[in-house]
């Protein structure tokens, strides 16, 4: 009799797990490929624009999805070229650069500042911006330290550049642990991967968010990421808090964008950047 109960147990415990297991894999709506496919008007203002942006490896994932939708569109006037050179960038020009040391978050804005330097007349750089990466954050990074130091550096530069539009990016994230094994963490109280660090991503976008909301523009990159195609979120709680996570449907590692990924973000990075004034 108790080895019966116990294989219905198990089996039970099985189909639970399967049940998770398959959830988790669909539960993600429509196809990031239902995108529309007809290009906004708004992306023709791009052709008038001057866009300085600095970056790393998530940066060239962006890029790349940009890329992919001029060849699909080469009706939009938008040059991409990678140089670290803020001079002679001409309307309709995005010029692009890796910034800093991955890591250290503090570097890419000095670096970003130093490099914009010769931008200090109207007409050299209409748009400019630089990201951090997921990689830039870590379960011990002290969120109040380098939210300071980028707040400090992003105001010094708006005051020296005036006639520069900055825009900020909140801080890309990635992908938590799911399925069986992130399950049977979660009972055990185990921590469950990818967490731990996304909580300090997510705690970093909040500051920048609660400070530069109605001031500067913001393209909140979290939010794109880990929104699904059918517009739910993608988010885990802890200690009562939500907090966001990437859509593993847009990363093939859980951090780097894949196609899918690439393309959701770049189609709206151009709509944003196209009405920015």
């Amino acid at each position: 009799m108790f080895l019966k109960v116990r294989n219905i147990a198990f089996v039970v415990f099985i189909c639970f797990v399967l049940f998770y297991f398959f959830y988790e894999k669909n539960n993600g709506g429509a196809s990031v490929d239902d995108l529309r496919e007809d290009v906004p008007e708004s992306w023709q203002k791009l052709s008038n624009k001057r866009i300085f942006f600095g970056h790393q490896s998530v940066g060239y994932n962006i890029i790349d999805g940009i890329r992919q939708l001029l060849d699909e569109n080469p009706q939009i006037q938008l040059e991409i070229l990678e140089k670290k050179e803020v001079l002679n960038i001409l309307p309709g020009q995005l010029r692009h650069f890796k910034i800093g040391t991955n890591e250290d978050p503090e570097s890419k804005t000095k670096d970003f500042a130093k490099i914009l330097e010769p931008a200090n007349q109207k007409g050299v750089v209409d748009v400019a911006f630089h990201k951090y990466c997921y990689i830039d954050f870590n379960k011990d990074t002290d969120i109040e330290k380098v939210f300071s130091n980028y707040k400090k550096q992003m105001d010094w530069m708006k005051s020296k550049y005036q006639h520069v539009r900055f825009v900020h990016f909140t801080v890309p994230l990635t992908a938590i642990q799911r399925g069986p094994k992130a399950w049977v963490k979660k009972i055990l109280g185990k921590p469950v991967g990818g967490m731990a660090t996304n909580i300090k991503r997510n705690q970093f976008n909040l500051k920048l968010l609660e400070a530069y909301d109605g001031i500067d523009p913001i393209f909140d990159l979290a939010r794109v990421q880990s929104t699904r195609p059918d517009g739910s979120l993608v988010y885990f709680t802890e200690k009562n808090k939500r907090y966001l996570s990437l859509y593993d449907g847009y990363s093939d590692d859980g951090g780097h964008l894949n196609k899918r990924g690439q393309k959701n973000v770049a189609s709206r990075l151009l709509t944003f950047l196209a009405g920015v004034e």
